[in-house]
């Protein structure tokens, strides 16, 4: 793990995740900062100065196990108030948080151990057993009483020593360390492809300029109320929803996951003003009934979303990565967008979109997105021990080469296209899958679209497939299609590939 030099003077220098958290237990002691919304057991909340304290108590804790400065501490939990406790009390000690999938396979599980070298583990009763078989290089294991707060309790609920409230402490008893932002504080592991995931590894002041970054982008403020259901143990959650509440002073409201017939019900109890969204769940909540609500704001891939109008709430586009921490592209909340875009570069950051030989591509062409910052602030600290991966994600001019292709609108705006990994080759020319999925999606009928490729494209009777499959395409579909001619030669040339099912269609 290499040490990171951030410039000698800086928007958080001499500050931490953990000045941030003492800082709020003091202007906002009193004021609630989390509150957790159990399915089957009644809410559980904390001020800023109740969650300071029992930080500290399980930090003194987690030190009695023997955690200390630079340490890795596994959390393997849905979303609970213990993920959060843990987090924070591990930044108390200097610890490094590595938040794991939940649905990852033992496999998994025992990669994420060994790799990161976590000397503990905490995790939940549904969990227990799993981390226990694959991870069976950690000196010891902390489970919580619940499964997310489910009132059923476990039949194999933890006894007293192994449960995570045999770790709470003594809040005096938290050793001292000198706020250093430099620090790590955090592992993501990301998704593998065609290698194992690579370990993300993130500093303090990573964590604060997520913090501070992404509520000046959802102009956040301390009256605001989050409303947060996506998983705590990936950086959506913590970096747009979490952090930029403690950075305000504001309040979240987690819950164990989204549940469509919950959602209006905790969102308006609470008067819930923010949310960061997913695709899935815009779709699912347009079939329901749209009640008096506080919402100012929903956040989600897309600016200004054909949905905006049935829910009377407007949709922030955007782009980050758990490299980037916040949005190195975002639309304006006070501003018209461009719609289904992913708004404009922000000025926090270098934008570049090039093409494969790295040279800028003009308006209205696509390529990768690149992006400049500040390792170990703006952009992450590296990939935990993989000195060569890191070395081979950045460019000769120090940008972050994402892997993503978009296209640079001549208004300004971007749009995302697909992976570059992600292309299909048509007619000598790249088309990507997401492309052609936008066009079908745009059809009124169409609920939603996906396209995969076949390699068994270039047949005899393709010609022969062409005529059949293209009779099965309503005239409404081709007709809009016709409008981006890059998509419909790939009708054209691969509709022997494609189907189209009525299931798809709305009735």
């Amino acid at each position: 793990m290499s040490s990171i030099n951030l410039p000698a003077l800086h928007t958080f220098s001499g500050f931490d995740v953990t000045s941030l958290l003492a800082m709020r237990a003091k202007t906002h002691a009193d004021h609630p900062f989390l509150i957790f919304e159990a399915f089957d057991e009644p809410e559980m909340s904390w001020t800023y100065a109740k969650f300071d304290h029992d930080t500290s108590c399980f930090a003194s804790g987690l030190a009695v196990r023997g955690v200390g400065k630079g340490d890795k501490v596994l959390i393997h939990l849905d979303n609970c108030p213990e993920l959060v406790l843990a987090w924070f009390a591990c930044a108390k000690l200097g610890a490094i948080a590595v938040t794991t999938n939940t649905r990852s396979a033992a496999d998994e599980v025992s990669y994420f151990a060994d790799h990161s070298g976590a000397i503990g583990g905490i995790t939940q009763p549904k969990y227990a057993e799993m981390v226990a078989r694959s991870a069976t290089n950690l000196r010891w294991v902390s489970v919580t009483e619940t499964d997310g707060g489910m009132a059923e309790r476990p039949a194999n609920a933890p006894d007293s020593e192994s449960s995570f409230m045999s770790l709470y402490g003594d809040d005096d008893d938290v050793p001292a360390r000198t706020p250093d932002p430099a620090d790590p504080a955090a592992v993501f592991y990301t998704s593998g492809t065609t290698s194992r995931p690579k370990g993300v590894l993130l500093t303090h002041a990573n964590m604060l300029w997520g913090a501070k970054v992404n509520s000046a982008q959802q102009k956040m403020h301390p009256s605001d109320v989050t409303l947060a259901f996506l998983p705590l143990f990936h950086i959506n959650a913590q970096a747009y929803s979490l952090f930029p509440t403690l950075w305000t002073g504001s309040t979240v409201v987690f819950q164990p996951r989204f549940s469509v017939s919950r959602f209006w019900d905790v969102a308006t109890r609470h008067g819930c003003t923010w949310a960061s969204m997913v695709t899935f769940c815009i779709k699912v909540l347009a079939d329901k009934e749209v009640p008096d609500n506080k919402f100012r704001l929903w956040g989600d891939a897309m600016c200004d979303q054909p949905t905006d109008a049935h829910f009377g709430i407007k949709t922030l586009g955007w782009f980050g990565m758990t490299e980037t921490v916040a949005r190195p592209i975002c639309g304006d909340p006070y501003q018209p967008n461009l719609p289904l875009s992913m708004g404009r570069p922000a000025p926090e950051y270098y934008i570049s979109v090039v093409d494969e030989n790295g040279k800028p591509v003009p308006p209205g062409g696509n390529g990768e997105l690149r992006i400049g910052g500040i390792r170990g602030m703006s952009l992450f600290a590296e990939y935990l021990d993989n000195p060569q991966a890191t070395a081979e994600s950045f460019d000769e001019q120090g940008r972050f080469m994402t892997g993503d292709r978009v296209l640079h609108d001549e208004t300004g705006s971007l749009r995302y296209l697909d992976r570059l990994k992600d292309m299909l080759k048509v007619g000598g020319e790249n088309v990507g899958a997401s492309e052609i999925e936008r066009v079908v999606r745009a059809v009124g009928p169409v609920t939603d679209a996906a396209v995969v490729g076949n390699c068994r494209l270039f047949s005899s009777q393709s010609t022969a497939k062409h005529r059949t499959h293209r009779k099965r395409f309503p005239k409404r579909f081709l007709r809009h299609a016709e409008r981006n001619w890059r998509i419909l030669k790939c009708l054209w040339k691969s509709i022997s590939s494609m189907n189209c099912h009525e299931a798809l269609w709305k009735k």
